[in-house]
């Protein structure tokens, strides 16, 4: 699985890379803090996969890294190949970047 870190992904923002960021976490926890990816709770994900993009890098997140782990292994299935789990998830970021930003 390819992973990358908040530090490659602050990187593509700050450049506006054409990629896709995805949050497999639940719509609470979206609403508490997010990086503006796409809201797809890890159970949905298979139901929309339609709305993730399989023509260009899209990073896939969650709280700490181990849902996005489970929601890329679910999309590699169904013929994915374009996908990065952020490591650390939104955790790794606010330790990184927001030390004030609330995690649920």
């Amino acid at each position: 699985m390819k992973e990358i870190t908040v530090e490659e992904l602050k990187q593509k923002i700050d450049q506006k890379d054409d990629f896709q960021l995805i949050d497999v976490r639940e719509e609470f926890e979206y609403e508490t803090s997010n990086l503006n990816g796409l809201n797809i709770p890890l159970a949905q994900v298979l139901l929309e996969k339609d709305k993730i993009s399989k023509d260009k890098p899209v990073v896939i997140h969650c709280r700490s890294g181990k849902r996005s782990a489970q929601a890329i292994l679910l999309l590699e299935r169904e013929g994915y190949t374009n996908l990065s789990n952020l490591q650390g998830g939104i955790l790794a970021w606010r330790d990184t970047f927001d030390p004030e930003m609330p995690v649920y």
